[in-house]
């Protein structure tokens, strides 16, 4: 078994292989002048199985373009297999048609992976379970639940807690964890009159007087989940803890957060911000690495990953 790592989340892979107990594989990876991207693999990787390790987060379509010539030039190098790890994995949003004439491209993205050479995927949350049909290869898609849940229960235990679920589609994910702390749960009916944008319409189920816990897939520009907790505050909710697995994080979205009602924001490390969250008390980090190099400590050795969920 080998990790290699793509520039997207340096910090994670070698966390993950340090973990493991293993070094990174010796690459160089560059950027012509006018951006194209250059792969060499500087060692032997002849006959192994081969872990690259690459989130399609921003520059979205750079670090999708690095991974599918990751793949491609182990494939040529003689890999035994090779296994994507995408700790998030971008382009997943779009992954049905929502109007007229507009592209799949979660579909596009799982077939540019699977003629790259790839012969498994491993990420974390995906936006939509049944993204995991696109592929005609195993996928495993890991979840934060237990991660989140052991936080909940280590530092929240003292609070009357209910479990709030963002919207109706992230129903699933928030009984999840509601179950595995044994709070209430509580849905917002929202709507979104453009991409981007949404509008809170109703709050289902009582928080008043409770401290609610918002869970959620991805927090992009931040307005969304502002929103809820705004209109949680209304409804009488004492205090608003949010918790995202993929922290895009686009635009203003750190001021907006600032200067908001969330007491506090806890977000994975799937994707390297570092820099954006350096020194702000309202932003808490956990790392995925241990979870990450567990499951590939078990593909590798081909023992149960759903075990880890149990």
């Amino acid at each position: 078994m080998k990790i290699l790592s793509g520039t997207s989340n340096l910090k994670l892979s070698k966390d993950i292989s340090k973990l493991l107990k293993l070094k990174l594989v010796n690459t160089n990876i560059k950027r012509f002048a006018d951006g194209e991207i250059y792969i060499e693999i500087n060692e032997n990787i002849r006959g192994n199985s081969v872990f690259v390790i690459q989130s399609t987060s921003n520059p979205a379509n750079d670090n999708l373009m690095e991974l599918l010539l990751v793949i491609d030039a182990l494939k040529r190098s003689s890999a035994k297999n090779i296994t994507a790890v995408i700790p998030y994995y971008g382009y997943a949003r779009q992954d049905r048609k929502v109007a007229p004439r507009t592209s799949i491209s979660a579909k596009v993205v799982a077939n540019l992976l699977t003629n790259a050479g790839a012969s498994r995927v491993v990420t974390v949350d995906l936006h939509a379970g049944q993204i995991q049909g696109f592929f005609d290869m195993p996928v495993d898609n890991l979840f934060t639940t237990p991660l989140f849940a052991k936080y909940i229960k280590r530092k929240l235990k003292s609070k009357k807690l209910i479990c709030v679920s963002p919207d109706v589609g992230g129903v699933q994910r928030t009984r999840g964890l509601a179950t595995r702390i044994k709070a209430d749960l509580a849905i917002i009916d929202k709507r979104r009159p453009r991409p981007g944008q949404s509008k809170v319409m109703n709050i289902i189920g009582d928080v008043k007087g409770k401290t609610c816990i918002i869970v959620d897939d991805i927090i992009d520009s931040g307005g969304t989940i502002v929103n809820a907790v705004d209109a949680l505050k209304k409804e009488g909710a004492i205090d608003v803890y949010v918790f995202i697995t993929h922290a895009v994080l686009s635009g203003s979205a750190v001021d907006k957060i600032k200067k908001s009602k969330i007491k506090k924001l806890i977000i994975t490390d799937t994707i390297n911000n570092l820099n954006k969250i350096k020194n702000i008390k309202k932003i808490e980090l956990l790392s995925i690495a241990p979870l990450m190099a567990e499951a590939i400590k078990r593909i590798s050795n081909s023992t149960s990953v759903s075990d880890l969920f149990n």
